[in-house]
């Protein structure tokens, strides 16, 4: 090694015990070899010793420790690879990953066959998706390494990764060629599998079937081998030989409605009886099958319909199948259907109530009571789903007078009345639910769910209390499992309730959750290699490339988002913890008193955290030292009051709009946020391209419009703008304005969505921003409160939100006019309180129906 201080033959022996003490995981026994040699004055600055000996210390959780032995140990022998090689693990546990690559490579140069660290190099290349540099590292160990397997696969997939498929295959094809399969090798044939899948990915249709013709007796894989090799089919035009293959696997698995559907494409049946032929003799061969029956109420039609909608109902509630309406709830897109099975089951009830019969005419037994109750649950969801509160509570209680303990009704009326909009009643009923089957995990998180809705927050977690681990809060082991559905929701609550801290502290939590994930593929770099689970690895890459669009992330992003565009617009001051003070009722003194004493209780509550922070990291650290794994970086903790308190809450927003912008771009709301932020921050030509990406997605979005004739306001009162960005304003703008004035803009909009409350909503606002004149003002207000039975979209929420203006005061005082439609809109929702018409005429009141 091109050392500066070599060891002498002693010495080196104790630094190998200590690399041995490493590998095994022997740390504190590595650290007293590593004090030995660095007991010695000759040796006491000896580069890898200190450099091993921070190592040992980082896998004990010293991480400032660590790093500073390395730095010494690096600084005294900057020759040796040991030295930059332990710098770059040190980098890569704080995830430092450019800066660990750096070090790999600075530890190569002087020693450039070092398979370790090429491996390790290897590993940050793919996990950061730098393919050319992973390329180059696979083929330095293919070159080392020949005879290895994963030096082979790890060079062939370089190349696949980079979409250089002819060269990807080449390779595979070589090391196969190499290869002596035994009977029923599961990972020759997942080899073989993976090779098909390149072929495929290259467009080589044909090429693809014949190598699956050729391998097929070593490929185990016999399921994925006959739906590739239809599908192949399929695009070569050889459809003939495909209706085969699907009944083969329709006999495998007559669950899968995808082998239904490529039987049809196959086949190509001319009429709806032919298609229906195919469904009706497989269900004769199936007789226990639910697709054979379900799968033709989508395509059949009038008497064909009704006739099978009736036996499949029959069937189903002779059962009692309490999801029955999830899988017809697909069928509610056609009128004449949903028209068909209410009066199917309309029927139904009425025969059975008075008959015991689904029809007079029907012979043989009577029917048990228990269908009766099957039938009012079906119509309760079902009147609930078109909209119809009053008709589907009629309809759940009917069932809970026929049985009153079943649990299924509970979380249906809960339902019911959260759909209505009374989520304090459906919170009681769904808790009712939940005390009749206290072992029910399912019930029990819905129970959570329902709190969280209605901002019971400690209520929610005390809930989850029952199944989660003992001697930790229930919301310290949720973030731990990450549970983020009961973040998000959490998160939501205290949003709802004006709790910025809380809130934004359960959106960073989510937020860490996506990175430990993304932080896990480390673990499967090297196994899937190892285990030659090869598809699954790509798809694994793939899935983690688009990790952040996923719903979880959005919504907390959003979350964050809009609080942090809030605490911009109203920051908190020091003030605002006094807010709470009843100021008017206290003399001076009990005033005083009151802030002293809430103080003290401050700093008491500090004390606790640090003392219980303390006694973690000492947790972890014995934690450490038994297991001995590289931990990520020390995470900052999350404080709720200082989160509230941010120095830049657009810097903040910033952080998750980036992702969202990446990965969320098909989502209107992140071009609005973009839009919101950048428009705060003063970026005019950001603005522009939010608003330009927005019209791609949804050009006739509510919020973007109102967004667009803002900008086109605005930049008419900017004069000084420099040429250049005149210019490319004045191009763009041409293109999404189409030289209108934001008059016209406006009032093309509302002739153009003149029949959907949101979009009418939008141009009032924006008719009552532009023209200043009571007639049009008011013209506005008559706009955004109709409730005219031909517009679309009188829903619970969308009437809300037009309240929920007025209120805000988007079309200025209308205190008489809100009061109105508060009581208009209580004919519609009954049970929802924020249409609920106060006892007083108040405006405050108003308000606060509407919040």
């Amino acid at each position: 090694m091109p050392t500066n201080n070599p060891l002498p033959p002693k010495e080196n022996a104790l630094f190998k015990r200590i690399l041995k003490c490493y590998e095994q995981k022997q740390y504190k026994n590595g650290l007293k070899f590593a004090k030995q040699i660095l007991s010695n004055a000759k040796f006491a600055e000896h580069g890898e010793t200190l450099a091993m000996k921070g190592l040992t210390l980082n896998c004990l959780g010293r991480k400032e420790e660590a790093l500073d032995h390395v730095k010494r140990g690096l600084r005294n022998d900057l020759r040796s690879h040991v030295c930059w090689h332990v710098y770059g693990l040190l980098q890569r546990s704080e995830r430092k990953y450019d800066e660990a690559i750096k070090a790999y490579r600075n530890a190569l140069k002087w020693d450039k066959d070092n398979l370790q660290i090429l491996r390790d190099l290897s590993l940050l290349q793919i996990q950061m998706r730098d393919l050319e540099g992973y390329r180059e590292t696979r083929y330095q160990l293919l070159v080392l390494r020949p005879g290895q397997r994963a030096s082979w696969i790890g060079y062939a997939m370089s190349y696949h990764l980079l979409k250089d498929f002819d060269m990807a295959l080449s390779i595979l094809e070589e090391f196969r060629k190499t290869q002596m399969p035994k009977a029923g090798d599961y990972e020759h044939s997942e080899l073989l599998m993976y090779q098909n899948m390149v072929i495929r990915e290259a467009g080589m249709t044909e090429e693809a079937l014949y190598h699956l013709d050729r391998y097929e007796s070593q490929i185990v894989d016999k399921l994925s081998l006959q739906e590739i090799r239809a599908e192949l089919l399929m695009k070569l035009g050889r459809s003939e030989k495909v209706g085969d293959i699907y009944k083969d696997l329709i006999s495998r698995n007559p669950e899968n409605w995808a082998y239904y559907k490529g039987l049809e494409d196959s086949i190509k049946p001319g009429t709806e009886e032919e298609t229906l032929k195919l469904y009706t003799d497989v269900e004769e061969k199936f007789p226990r099958a639910s697709a054979p029956r379900r799968i033709p109420l989508s395509f059949t039609t009038g008497d064909n319909f009704k006739g099978l909608m009736d036996a499949y109902f029959r069937r189903a509630f002779h059962k009692g199948v309490p999801p029955l309406f999830v899988t017809v709830k697909k069928l509610y897109s056609d009128p004449l259907k949903v028209r068909t099975i209410e009066d199917l089951v309309l029927g139904y009830a009425e025969n059975l109530k008075t008959h015991e019969k689904f029809a007079l005419s029907d012979e043989g037994e009577l029917e048990s009571p228990t269908t009766l109750l099957w039938v009012y649950f079906f119509l309760a969801c079902h009147y609930d789903f078109m909209g119809d509160a009053l008709k589907s509570v009629e309809y759940i209680d009917l069932a809970l007078q026929h049985t009153p303990l079943l649990i299924e009704l509970y979380v249906l009326k809960a339902k019911i009345f959260k759909h209505a909009g009374d989520i304090e009643e459906a919170v009681r009923l769904m808790d009712e639910a939940q005390s009749l089957d206290t072992a029910d995990r399912y019930i029990n998180s819905k129970c959570a769910k329902y709190m969280l809705r209605g901002n019971l927050i400690a209520e929610s977690a005390e809930m989850c209390s029952k199944f989660t681990r003992e001697g930790v809060s229930a919301v310290d082991n949720l973030n731990e499992m990450q549970c983020m559905w009961f973040q998000i929701e959490s998160a939501a609550a205290y949003q709802r309730m004006g709790k910025w801290g809380d809130a934004l502290k359960k959106c960073h939590e989510i937020d860490r959750h996506f990175t430990e994930i993304i932080e896990d593929q480390f673990d499967f770099h090297t196994y899937c290699m190892r285990k030659m689970t090869l598809r699954a690895y790509v798809g694994l890459l793939r899935l983690e490339d688009v990790l952040q669009h996923h719903q979880f992330y959005f919504k907390a992003a959003k979350i964050a988002i809009e609080i942090y565009l809030h605490l911009h617009d109203h920051p908190l001051s020091d003030s605002d913890l006094d807010s709470a003070l009843d100021a008017e009722n206290l003399s001076p003194s009990e005033l005083r008193k009151l802030k002293n004493k809430q103080r003290k209780a401050k700093k008491r509550a500090q004390a606790q955290e640090k003392q219980k922070a303390e006694q973690d990291k000492k947790e972890t650290q014995n934690k450490k030292a038994q297991d001995g794994e590289l931990d990520g970086p020390k995470e900052e903790e999350l404080v709720p009051d200082k989160l509230s308190r941010p120095e830049d809450p657009l810097e903040q927003s910033l952080k998750f709009l980036k992702p969202l912008q990446m990965h969320a771009a098909h989502r209107i709301h992140t071009h609005i946020v973009a839009y919101e932020i950048y428009s705060r921050k003063g970026k005019i030509l950001l603005m522009l391209q939010s608003l330009k990406r927005g019209c791609q997605v949804e050009r006739n979005n509510p919020q973007l419009h109102v967004c667009l004739l803002r900008f086109l306001l605005l930049i008419k009162q900017k004069t000084d703008l420099p040429e250049p960005v005149s210019k490319l304003l004045h191009r763009e703008m041409e293109i999404i304005y189409n030289h209108k004035d934001p008059l016209t803009l406006n009032t093309e909009y509302l002739e153009r969505n003149n029949n959907s409350i949101l979009h009418r909503l939008a141009g009032a606002r924006m008719m009552y921003e532009l023209s200043p004149t009571p007639e049009k003002q008011d013209e506005a207000l008559k706009i955004a409160t109709s409730l005219s039975q031909k517009l679309q979209g009188i829903i619970l929420n969308n009437c809300i939100e037009v309240l929920e203006a007025m209120c805000r005061g988007d079309f200025g005082k209308c205190e008489t006019t809100a009061q109105k439609y508060q009581a208009d809109c209580h004919k519609l929702f009954p049970y929802s309180p924020s249409f609920i018409i106060p006892a007083s005429n108040q405006p405050d009141q108003v308000n606060g129906n509407a919040s």
